[in-house]
């Protein structure tokens, strides 16, 4: 049998049989998304940091890979492409956390540039080795932009995985902030009065934990996010099960859920925010983003909140490509506005 396997920011392919015996048979700084497996040959999707998804034949035996489709081609040929550049820093627990940095498009070595610094979902998912459209375009907009995969993300060892569980807010935020720490100290062209930061889903509480411990972002956007344990517990699709799995808490220990949310903090915000959520969110439900947002204007802080019609938790994969693009306008105009 054959199954895909992350790693190190890569989705690679083993190949195992029922007597426990194991071996990668292809491996590479890409992201195989999708493949089938007949006579000793792989078809499978590939993307990878500067190419967009194409299909392709691997032979096991031979170790040789062909590519079959050019569907971006033509698009390449008249886009520029910023290739990200891996980086490595020691954290917390002496662990490496690893990350990517992209320069912006026409980058001159001279000049200081924004930084939008993100954070994935999950927290168990990973940015690693694939092509991703909304780093490209913020760089083709004079952004540097950087991602990194603090504990809690895959593809590193299951230690890793768990660390972040019970500890939302705690070392996986320390992790965060080395990077930026790291990113500032070792990339000259960084402009640390203008950085950005923005992240969905568990990316979207990061962000709101984030902006209520420190100010050192002058502007953040927070989408699909979680602002408040307690009510997540009992309106989320998977909310009993995940708070009590994630945050090791459940509704008779108030104290811990409301101590992991960031709508507990909000007195100490003030990054300008802007607020994005889908009305048809059931993994991280509207009221999340209401919560936050009147407790934001209550005490008439700089944010604003724009709600999607007949878009869910995945508006920003799968949603409709006139509201994608309504997302992604928004996410540019705040920090164009800011930064």
């Amino acid at each position: 049998f054959y199954f895909p396997v992350s790693e190190y920011g890569n989705v690679v392919l083993y190949e195992g049989n029922d007597s426990g015996n194991i071996k990668q048979i292809w491996d590479g700084q890409q992201h195989i998304y999708g493949f089938d497996v007949s006579s000793g040959k792989v078809a499978a999707t590939v993307a990878t940091s500067t190419e967009p998804g194409e299909l392709y034949v691997f032979d096991v035996s031979q170790k040789e890979k062909q590519k079959l489709t050019d569907y971006h081609d033509a698009w390449l040929s008249h886009v520029e492409i910023s290739e990200p550049e891996e980086f490595v820093y020691r954290s917390v627990d002496s662990w490496d956390v690893h990350g990517w940095i992209m320069k912006p498009i026409e980058f001159d070595e001279t000049e200081r540039y924004p930084l939008i610094y993100q954070v994935h979902g999950g927290p168990h998912a990973m940015y690693g080795n694939t092509f991703f459209h909304e780093m490209q375009w913020l760089a083709s907009q004079g952004y540097v932009v950087a991602y990194i995969n603090p504990r809690g993300s895959h593809s590193y060892h299951q230690e890793f995985v768990d660390a972040v569980r019970g500890d939302y807010g705690g070392n996986d935020y320390v992790d965060v902030m080395n990077g930026l720490d790291h990113l500032l100290e070792k990339y000259e062209f960084i402009d640390e009065q203008r950085l950005g930061l923005t992240g969905g889903s568990y990316g979207g509480f990061m962000t709101n934990w984030i902006v209520g411990h420190t100010d050192r972002f002058k502007a953040a956007v927070t989408q699909r996010s979680i602002s408040n344990w307690i009510s997540f517990y009992g309106v989320s699709d998977i909310g009993y099960y995940f708070s009590e799995w994630q945050i090791k808490a459940d509704l008779r220990n108030i104290k811990k859920l409301w101590e992991h949310s960031p709508l507990a903090y909000v007195d100490e915000i003030e990054t300008p925010l802007l607020i994005i959520h889908s009305e048809q969110d059931l993994r991280c439900p509207i009221e999340q983003a209401e919560q936050l947002f009147i407790a934001l204007k209550r005490q008439e802080k700089d944010t604003e909140f724009v709600r999607i019609p007949e878009a869910d938790h995945n508006l920003s994969r799968t949603g409709k490509p006139s509201l994608r693009l309504e997302r992604l306008q928004h996410l540019l105009r705040w920090f164009e506005e800011k930064l």
